[in-house]
């Protein structure tokens, strides 16, 4: 979405909307590798419900976990089970759903490009820097797509934000307030003991991405990290992203009663600000002007936007089959996943390599 489309058009929130396609394109062969990842079912449900789109080949698990059955539930009932190598090989496929679990995503989506796809790689880069830059390495070589899973990206709020702070309306940035919790689970802990980042590394990542998108790779990155329970787990967390100008501060607490409802994302500048909350799904917002821009006023008012088209992750992979096509180019670079996949480990405490 152009910088001077969004500032010329009157109804800006209409711009807000991801643009779900529904024509008679071309559609995209498409797979998907594991079921392990809490996103998993909802990308699948995501791509059949998109069939102007996609054209779902099957379903694989990865080769580290290859005896792990496919759920038969949901919208996992009726999708052709395949081995990976099966999937990888079918005629015709150009793209792969990866949702393994975390730490196999890295080096199934190296495979999946090695075979020539386009990849959907849900969040976060793995578990280090050096792999997810080997993967990028491969894609750039290959020209293949990797779209992050960060489903803020495509939130209707966010690309309102996104396209306000970059056309000029907030002025300079001055700093970044944002807050990404939930109360967890007993099995959800059980799921963060795993990663020395906690909540920090598996949720948040999507607050930071919209940091970077926004204001750039940072400067510095001070993370601090508590352990409240005494178990080992990162559950109340703090980073602060350094600029030259301006500070943005993430935290994640999962021990948030109230995390859903208190998520938020709050941007300010020396010309007006933006508080996004609740976060989801994504339909206003609350915008702050020193002076009025484009049919909004000056001062504090509430801004609703149109509803989300389609389901959480429609807009995610209507985007995707219009890149394949050769429709629009992708907005989100090699060099902004490689910096996002930087600063969240440095974020969450964990080690680079």
């Amino acid at each position: 979405m152009q910088r001077r489309t969004f500032i010329r058009t009157s109804a800006v929130g209409a711009l807000a909307v991801p643009f779900v396609v529904r024509g008679t394109q071309r559609k995209i062969r498409i797979g998907q590798i594991g079921t392990g990842h809490s996103h998993a079912s909802g990308k699948l449900a995501a791509i059949r419900t998109l069939s102007d789109d996609f054209e779902l080949v099957g379903i694989a698990q990865p080769k580290e976990a290859a005896a792990k059955a496919v759920p038969n539930s949901g919208f996992y009932r009726g999708v052709k089970r395949m081995t990976e190598e099966e999937l990888l090989s079918s005629p015709g496929l150009e793209a792969v759903a990866v949702e393994t679990e975390l730490p196999h995503l890295v080096s199934t989506a190296k495979r999946a490009v090695a075979a020539g796809m386009h990849i959907h790689h849900d969040k976060p880069g793995g578990l280090n820097l050096s792999g997810f830059r080997e993967l990028v390495d491969l894609a750039r070589r290959k020209k293949r797509v990797i779209q992050m899973g960060y489903m803020l990206r495509y939130n209707p709020a966010f690309q309102f934000m996104y396209n306000a702070a970059r056309g000029g309306w907030l002025g300079e940035i001055m700093e970044i307030d944002a807050m990404m919790g939930k109360m967890a689970s007993a099995s959800l802990r059980g799921e963060l003991a795993r990663y020395e980042g906690g909540g920090m590394f598996e949720l948040a990542c999507h607050l930071i991405d919209s940091v970077v998108h926004v204001m750039g790779r940072p400067n510095a990155v001070r993370g601090f990290q508590r352990d409240s329970q005494g178990d080992g787990i990162r559950d109340n967390q703090l980073a602060v992203l350094e600029y030259e100008k301006a500070t943005a501060a993430v935290r994640c607490n999962h021990r948030d009663v109230f995390g859903f409802s208190r998520r938020r994302f709050q941007i300010a500048g020396d010309r007006g600000v933006i508080e996004i909350r609740p976060m989801e799904p994504g339909n206003q917002l609350e915008l702050s002007l020193a002076g009025a821009r484009d049919g909004y006023k000056r001062g504090t008012q509430t801004v609703k936007l149109p509803p989300r088209r389609g389901g959480r992750y429609d807009g995610e992979f209507a985007d995707l089959a219009k890149v394949i096509r050769g429709e629009k180019e992708f907005e989100w670079s090699y060099d902004h996943d490689l910096a996002v996949q930087e600063t969240v480990l440095l974020a969450s405490g964990m080690p680079l390599e």
